[in-house]
């Protein structure tokens, strides 16, 4: 996933607002979101080939995703998945801080770099392990991509702008708002492309919101809306080669 974009403890009727797009190739293979049958709790996405997620929510209200770290060239395999990060955290009983700091003791280095959001109704926290200590988030509007959060990536900071309008705008319609923030292809000047170490092309094709090319792009967009009444509302829209829209899949459910 390449583009998360979160309204924490910022909007009367929500505690957690997320809009999120996951970037893959298309031929990486993936399940739609649904609840999991072998952990009935958890609502995620899946990897088909690593196993975890990028993305996902419980039964409980804990939620967590993940993004990759790009740093330049392609990292070596790593011991671990980093979609086992969010799937770890759904399927055990630690709470956020104790999961991270177990995270950061035992095991951070034996991932890739990555980006990791935890969270549930008391608390959201970040983790990256490139910048090596845990941030637990004030309310407000966040924005991450493939930097560390907040990083002032075109895409981030006009992601975080929309999204605060659409929290202080309130009324109706917010989905669909989040859904329309998540669809921009709208690419920046070239001067205001981060510089990644990778080519010019990649950066201009990574530059939006919405990525579409033949062999890569944004796979799903998906939208969380965490109730203060304890209802949630899960909304994913797929995607295929070039942008082509796939299926749309929506569960709601109250936190129990």
């Amino acid at each position: 996933m390449c583009l998360i974009l979160l309204a924490w403890d910022s909007h009367p009727d929500y505690s957690l607002i997320v809009a999120a797009n996951r970037d893959e190739f298309y031929d990486r293979p993936t399940a739609l979101a649904a609840f999991w049958s072998d952990a009935p709790s958890v609502l995620a996405g899946r990897d088909l080939r690593a196993g975890g997620t990028w993305l996902g929510i419980d039964r409980r209200g804990r939620f967590a995703a993940v993004t990759n770290y790009r740093q330049g060239q392609r990292e070596p395999a790593a011991a671990h998945s980093r979609g086992r990060l969010v799937s770890d955290f759904l399927t055990m009983e630690f709470p956020p801080r104790e999961y991270l700091r177990q995270l950061v003791e035992q095991e951070a280095d034996r991932f890739n770099g990555f980006n990791l959001m935890v969270g549930d109704a008391r608390q959201l926290l970040y983790f990256s392990n490139r910048e090596g200590h845990q941030r637990t988030l004030k309310p407000g509007i966040y924005g991450l991509s493939n930097h560390l959060l907040d990083s002032p990536w075109p895409k981030v900071t006009s992601g975080k702008t929309a999204l605060g309008a659409l929290v202080q705008r309130g009324g109706p319609g917010l989905t669909a708002g989040l859904f329309a923030l998540l669809s921009d292809r709208s690419q920046p000047a070239e001067e205001l492309l981060p510089d990644t170490g990778i080519s010019k092309e990649w950066e201009w094709l990574l530059s939006a919101a919405f990525i579409s090319s033949e062999e890569y792009g944004t796979r799903s967009s998906t939208v969380v809306l965490i109730g203060r009444d304890g209802r949630v509302v899960f909304t994913e829209q797929s995607f295929g080669s070039g942008g082509k829209s796939g299926e749309q899949v929506r569960f709601e459910f109250v936190i129990g």
